[in-house]
């Protein structure tokens, strides 16, 4: 993930401990929306992938 990518992710509130849920797939897979601090955000899947999360 690239500076502008990074920085667009962080304003979008994806930061250190923030909880993520998957809650829709669109049908070619190639879009995923997720809920995030009272939001639901479709991130694509290239994008997604430069996401590191961990499960607590």
């Amino acid at each position: 993930m690239n500076g502008r990518e990074r920085r667009r992710m962080l304003d979008l509130g994806l930061i250190k401990d923030t909880r993520i849920e998957a809650v829709l797939t669109s049908p070619s897979g190639g879009l995923t929306a997720y809920y995030i601090r009272g939001a639901l955000l479709a991130i694509r899947a290239e994008d997604a992938a430069g996401i590191l999360v961990s499960l607590s």
